[in-house]
């Protein structure tokens, strides 16, 4: 499936994630969160812009009446791309110092759900909390690194991974009321075993997209490839990447049947670099079914 793929973005991120299809701007936003920017790339002028800030940016939702919601290391924040202005919607319900925000996207009611990474990853403190205007409420904890959001088309499922157990979860979902039940795992990846070569490693769930039929696509992260899940939890296609840490696709263009997928180079070994030219750039590749728009933010 290699030869599908094209290069949307060449200019390389450090850590490329959480790219966003805004449907009314018609451009991709993404973070490069180790270099503390929000970007901008457009593929009808070819142009990228980019925004930085003091610290990590880890993810962003487009907001009813302008703006952008950004998830910073230091909070949730409305942010102008037009003045530069950012406005502090809810300060962390965490120790900046040892977690960040991560994996973040609104659901179908307007509400931002973001997780977090921990980052010593042992005792798993890292959790996922749901902003519903400006309240910040903690709705699942036990994590180490909370990613791949996403919901089904009809809003009954939310699907959420843990990246460092390999493990993706589903849940029950409340669209009128947020509340998530039946907890179970999903899909269950195998751990990496000691000296397993990366080579013969198939990588652990990174960030996620749902497409209109109800699949669930997959970046697995140090595995070069990403993966199509059926509703079912089953493997339905396989896309191997010229890049070892695919991070997140995510459904874009007027059709949103372009699927981009953001990568990471940050702390990768000099040789992996030097064989993998794409790492940190922005893949796309053409698919048969369309994504599901991003949802806005309901702000107050």
């Amino acid at each position: 499936m290699a030869d599908e793929l094209t290069c949307a973005v060449s200019d390389t991120a450090l850590l490329g994630e959480s790219p966003m299809w805004h449907p009314d701007e018609r451009v991709l936003y993404y973070c490069d969160i180790a270099a503390h920017e929000l970007r901008r790339f457009d593929p009808a002028a070819q142009t990228l812009e980019r925004w930085h800030f003091e610290c990590d940016v880890a993810c962003c939702a487009p907001v009813f009446g302008g703006g952008m919601l950004l998830a910073l290391r230091d909070g949730f924040w409305h942010f102008d791309p037009l003045t530069g202005v950012k406005r502090l919607i809810a300060a962390p319900m965490y120790d900046p110092a040892l977690e960040r925000y991560n994996d973040g996207k609104c659901d179908a009611a307007g509400r931002f759900w973001c997780g977090t990474l921990y980052e010593p990853r042992q005792p798993p403190l890292a959790s996922l909390y749901c902003l519903d205007g400006g309240t910040v409420t903690c709705k699942v904890g036990g994590a180490s690194v909370s990613n791949g959001l996403g919901w089904s088309p009809d809003s009954r499922t939310m699907y959420w991974a843990d990246t460092t157990t390999h493990t993706i979860h589903a849940f029950d979902f409340e669209l009128a009321s947020a509340e998530l039940s039946r907890r179970r795992v999903f899909v269950q990846f195998p751990l990496r075993s000691q000296d397993q070569p990366l080579d013969a490693y198939g990588g652990r769930p990174d960030g996620a997209a749902v497409d209109a039929q109800g699949d669930i696509w997959v970046a697995m992260y140090e595995g070069a490839r990403l993966v199509q899940l059926a509703p079912d939890g089953s493997l339905r296609r396989e896309v191997r990447l010229p890049v070892r840490c695919p991070t997140m696709p995510c459904f874009g263009g007027p059709d949103l049947r372009t699927l981009y997928i953001t990568s990471a180079r940050h702390k990768r070994p000099d040789d992996e670099l030097a064989q993998q030219p794409l790492a940190g750039c922005v893949l796309s590749m053409r698919v048969d079914v369309p994504g599901l728009p991003a949802n806005f933010a309901l702000m107050n």
